[in-house]
């Protein structure tokens, strides 16, 4: 029975469960406490071919089945037979670090011998005052031949090493590097089960279907039949962002496992997943079945592999899917020793702060829902779909809008959504607008553009077509929320108008229509614009960067001005308080079809950002009383 007992007599805290290959031995180490016998094979292929050697493994104390090779094994394959109730189970090994096509057998890795050159000096760029994060898939930002990035290469991981692609206008790494943002969040990049490594480039997954949460993704890498080069050139693309002044972000998948059939169960039968009452699967996640986070080797190894992302890859920061299906414990001991080891906040953590549906959790327990925000530490951020939706209308209801797109009744949460819900407005309150992650879309539902096409054009959508009420609509959106407090997340492509002609969800749908299509980079060359202005000023303005507590008393006469006409005014001093370029920021966002006038205050104001441009700065004639806010635009004025 898997209870705390069961717990209590197997926990085991040793960091060196899996394969130790170094100084001519290699240890292998699994946790099967159910165990009667476990017999370690070793294979030269990946696939095929009958094992080369079998070793009938010893049993510890703890459930540990150890066996040592007085040699180096690098590069050869290995899995388990283990016997449970008298039967006997082949398993992948839930530890490696390496693995075969497809992850069937895993590897046997020295780690070492996988770095690409200079990865030993490889070192993160500065963290700047401000954290923007740029959500991106690995395929998408390199599929399009467009990109000029040569076929080889397209899709993969060595895509991003690459600076200029020699076409006529920014792609790619020179592109991303151009943008300005400071935090590039990946998509899932482990081992995942939903896209055939041998296969051909048309299949397509998000990568939230993981196998080998150790391993890189080989569909990724050049050649998915050698298991070392994935490993590689996984290392090669965080090393390349690096240089590039570009922080990596791992979007990792903790809550479930692509089947439950998966190595942790073949290990371990019942523990690593939540059961309901009478027997079935947990299902919080939509996917079949729930990760047991709460149980002790489970926390163990969730922890343990995001510290090995952080120390083998240089791992900046992780995003949590579905973090509401996790613990607040797991969640504060994961910030705890990233803290310990990299130093305070050096390393990102922030997650989706919800479930799919309810999971019974481990007593004694708090799911790291929002509700729960006071409880998860300072340093855990989480998505704000309260912003998400005041701004741009409810996620799932494609003709509902919100603030920017025609939606009425929304000042008030709009106004909440500046503090980042500090002063009320929302159904929790966070510690400090630290844990707020602004933003407008995402890979998940609509892009922006098309949920703004869907709500303002509705029977005559046509997604390629350049509306200008929803141009300026993206404008205001993105206005908006580069102007709340908290920190800034936007999806790859939302600058140029990103298209998936209107599919929500499009997880497993064609490349060519995941893909980012860089020739509208040119087409809408001045959202990009404005996106990138946006990007540079908000690096100016640290009454709006400001992260601590009291930060939102930096936020004064917050007014309705009328209906869906909004104004605020930001004390935009240093965080000592001394005189900045503008010690105060005057911000209005105007959401209606009509002109908004501004009588202007006393004072030198300059205009920091209006509907046309953002981040250029330039002063009003001295003697004019009056600003016109245009319909569907935002103005900052600094003083």
């Amino acid at each position: 029975m898997i209870d705390k007992d069961f717990d209590e007599k197997y926990r085991y805290d040793g960091k060196d469960l899996g394969v130790c290959c170094q100084q001519g031995r290699t240890v292998f180490k699994a946790w099967s406490p159910l165990a009667e016998r476990v017999e370690l094979r070793l294979y030269k292929e990946g696939t095929g071919g009958e094992a080369c050697r079998a070793e009938e493994m010893h049993r510890k104390e703890k459930g540990i089945w150890e066996w040592e090779f007085p040699e180096n094994l690098h590069g050869m394959y290995y899995d388990y037979l283990v016997r449970i109730d008298g039967k006997d189970t082949r398993t992948a090994d839930p530890y490696a670090v390496g693995c075969s096509c497809n992850g069937s057998r895993s590897m046997v890795v020295e780690l070492g011998k996988t770095d690409p050159e200079g990865f030993g000096e490889d070192t993160a760029p500065a963290m700047e005052g401000e954290q923007i994060i740029y959500e991106l898939h690995i395929k998408d930002f390199s599929y399009d031949k467009d990109s000029g990035v040569p076929e080889p290469y397209r899709g993969k991981y060595k895509a991003f090493t690459l600076m200029g692609t020699n076409g006529k206008y920014p792609t790619c790494m020179e592109y991303l590097k151009s943008l300005g943002v400071t935090h590039v969040h990946l998509l899932p990049f482990f081992d995942y089960g939903s896209v055939d490594e041998a296969g051909d480039e048309s299949q397509y997954n998000w990568g939230y279907d993981p196998v080998n949460f150790n391993v890189p993704e080989g569909s990724y890498a050049t050649d998915a039949e050698d298991g070392l080069v994935r490993i590689r050139e996984c290392k090669e693309m965080i090393q390349a962002l690096h240089k590039n002044g570009l922080r990596v972000i791992m979007d990792v998948v903790y809550n479930h496992t692509y089947r439950e059939d998966s190595w942790l169960q073949r290990m371990v039968p019942g523990y690593y997943y939540r059961y309901q009452a009478d027997g079935s699967l947990s299902d919080g996640s939509a996917c079949g079945n729930d990760i047991a986070a709460g149980r002790a080797m489970v926390d163990n190894y969730i922890a343990g592999s995001v510290m090995y992302w952080a120390r083998e890859y240089h791992v900046d920061g992780f995003r949590f899917d579905l973090m509401g299906l996790l613990t607040v414990e797991l969640m504060n001991r994961i910030r705890r020793e990233l803290n310990a080891e990299f130093g305070e906040g050096e390393k990102m953590l922030y997650g989706e702060p919800w479930r799919a549906d309810d999971s019974p959790m481990e007593r004694g327990t708090q799911a790291a829902l929002k509700e729960n925000a006071g409880s998860l530490d300072n340093g855990i951020g989480f998505f704000s779909d309260d912003t998400r939706d005041a701004i741009k209308g409810h996620v799932f209801y494609e003709e509902e809008p919100g603030f920017v797109n025609g939606g009425r009744g929304m000042e008030s949460l709009i106004l909440h959504a500046v503090t980042g819900w500090r002063d009320g407005g929302a159904s929790f309150r966070p510690r400090s607008c630290a844990q707020i992650i602004n933003y407008v879309s995402a890979h998940d539902n609509f892009t922006l553009w098309d949920k703004l096409v869907l709500s303002m054009h509705n029977g005559e959508s046509d997604f390629t077509r350049r509306y200008e009420d929803v141009l300026a609509a993206n404008k205001l959106a993105a206005f908006i929320y580069f102007t709340c407090q908290g920190s800034l997340f936007m999806q790859a492509g939302e600058e140029f108008g990103r298209t998936k002609l209107g599919e929500d969800n499009s997880y497993c749908s064609r490349p060519e229509l995941n893909m980012l299509k860089w020739g509208r980079t040119v087409e809408y060359a001045e959202l990009v614009d404005y996106y990138r202005g946006l990007i540079r000023l908000r690096k100016k303005l640290p009454g709006l960067c400001d992260k601590s507590r009291s930060a939102a008393a930096r936020i004064r006469e917050k007014n309705i001005c009328g209906e869906r006409v909004v104004s605020f005014w930001v004390d935009n001093r240093d965080f000592d308080h001394s005189g900045g370029k503008w010690e105060e920021l005057l911000i209005i966002y105007n959401g209606s079809f009509e002109g908004y006038t501004l009588e202007l205050p006393e004072g030198q104001w300059e205009i920091l950002a209006d509907a046309r441009e953002a981040g250029c700065c330039w002063g009003i004639p001295g003697g004019q009383k009056e600003l016109l806010v245009k319909g569907q635009s935002g103005l900052l004025l600094g003083k």
